[in-house]
């Protein structure tokens, strides 16, 4: 069987996640108490079911706190589990609740939207430690769907290597494991020519092939992370995030988020551009 546990902070967009595993053929339950998952598998396998979704959250209280030995049982059983942790940025959340109206599972009378937002990051922090982390910040909910269905199409035997640029200007990704700034390279922005094109564009790739400084930072990242992935491997990690940053995300990261993903085409590889998903 095969397990997707979806987690994360509320306004994050949890519901967005599991209606696209569900809309993926996976049987999906919300806001299922994490002391009742090994009798919910239990249940599916006799009913036939093949893939679960379940949401686990801060609205499940203190069974919370079993998720972690919970989920070493079921794989004790042979039953391929995954956590995906959805987060963003507080002022994100802050902005999300004021927009929908809806009231955090954590505020009251005495307590507003900001103190919930840090008392539920608290009251995570050990479980965001269990999975693949994806910030929501500047994600719009197609992108969304797309990544998790992405993730969870993976091969989950082998590390899943994603290589992720961004715009500095929009904030560093609250996902990453490496984070490479790239804004001391040459910038096509300044070419009212170029400004128009992205880094998958070929009068983007031909400026930059030409730019030796270019083609050597490509290399030093792809060497050091050669160099470290063997140890992210030996850690049982389902995921590891290469971030690349530059001003605004469309051209220096985009490029060389393409080439890293290329030169590492050997292994499980994903590639995400987040200020290009914000666009469309």
């Amino acid at each position: 069987m095969r397990l997707i546990l979806i987690s994360g902070l509320s306004g994050s967009g949890k519901s967005v996640a599991l209606r696209a595993l569900e809309d993926a053929g996976f049987y999906c339950v919300d806001n299922l108490p994490a002391t009742m998952l090994h009798e919910a598998m239990s249940l599916y396998a006799d009913y036939g079911y093949e893939q679960i979704a379940i949401s686990v959250d801060t609205r499940s209280g203190p069974s919370l706190g079993a998720l972690p030995a919970e989920m070493e049982k079921l794989r004790a059983q042979q039953v391929d589990v995954r956590l995906l942790f959805l987060e963003a940025t507080p002022a994100t959340l802050v902005k999300r609740f004021s927009e929908t109206r809806r009231r955090h599972p954590l505020s009251g009378a005495d307590v507003t939207v900001e103190e919930s937002i840090l008392l539920e990051q608290d009251m995570l922090a050990e479980i965001m430690e269990l999975g693949t982390r994806i910030d929501t910040s500047e994600l719009s909910a197609n992108a969304l769907r797309s990544w998790v269905r992405e993730l969870v199409d993976a091969d989950s035997s082998r590390l899943t290597l994603i290589f992720e640029s961004f715009g500095f200007k929009h904030g560093l990704p609250r996902d990453a494991d490496f984070v490479f700034d790239v804004r001391c390279l040459p910038n096509p922005y300044y070419d009212p020519q170029l400004r128009p094109f992205t880094g998958r564009d070929q009068p983007i790739i031909d400026f930059f092939q030409q730019t030796p400084e270019v083609q050597q930072m490509v290399g030093d990242i792809q060497q050091l992370v050669s160099k470290w992935l063997p140890c992210f491997s030996m850690e049982n990690r389902s995921y590891l995030t290469v971030a690349v940053g530059c001003t605004g995300g469309q051209h220096r990261s985009v490029y060389i988020t393409e080439q890293l993903a290329r030169l590492f085409a050997a292994e499980q590889v994903l590639v995400r551009h987040r200020q290009l998903y914000r666009q469309n």
